[in-house]
């Protein structure tokens, strides 16, 4: 089974008036579930490079009557690149946009930066050593769980656990403190 962004949703203890960024949001799997959960109170900001995306996920935030959704389009590789206040966000989600950053430290600083102290980032990627699958990024581009860890405890944050998203991919949940 993929990645289910409504589980992963769910395990994550959202609430009311809670904010939270997913980098790389893509068609927003994770955006609408989160806004749902947050509700009018809180808010979702979708960060994308690809316009595109931030126009889909509009339009699908729409669609589901959500007003607590904020597109921001930007290059998360740039020091800044949310123009978002520091220490003003619960959650940071990190989902399949490790493995083709070419600047992940930048990526994890600016987590770091936006995330509230005791907030939580959430980082999911494609496991390593499925050679037989043929989904995915190639194994060579993949970042393994042990290299996401080491990248996200040099930026700042400490581990928290490990958990399964999904057969294809490995999530991992981090704390700044």
């Amino acid at each position: 089974m993929f990645v289910s962004p409504e589980q992963i949703i769910e395990m994550l203890d959202l609430a009311p008036q809670m904010s939270v960024a997913d980098f790389g949001c893509g068609s927003g799997h994770y955006v609408i579930g989160a806004a749902k959960k947050v509700g009018k109170s809180g808010r979702v900001y979708a960060i994308d490079i690809q316009q595109e995306m931030l126009s889909f996920v509009r339009s699908k935030a729409q669609m589901a009557g959500l007003s607590n959704v904020e597109t921001i389009w930007t290059d998360l590789e740039m020091p800044d690149a949310t123009r978002l206040k520091e220490n003003t966000v619960d959650l940071v989600i990190i989902s399949n946009i490790l493995f083709q950053a070419e600047n992940k430290n930048q990526v994890m600083k600016e987590a770091l930066r936006i995330l509230k102290p005791g907030g939580r980032l959430v980082v999911i990627e494609w496991n390593i050593g499925e050679e037989k699958s043929k989904l995915g990024p190639p194994m060579d581009a993949r970042i393994s769980p042990q290299n996401a860890k080491m990248l996200s405890e040099e930026g700042g944050f400490s581990f928290v656990k490990e958990f399964d998203p999904g057969e294809h991919h490995y999530g991992l949940i981090f704390k700044k403190p």
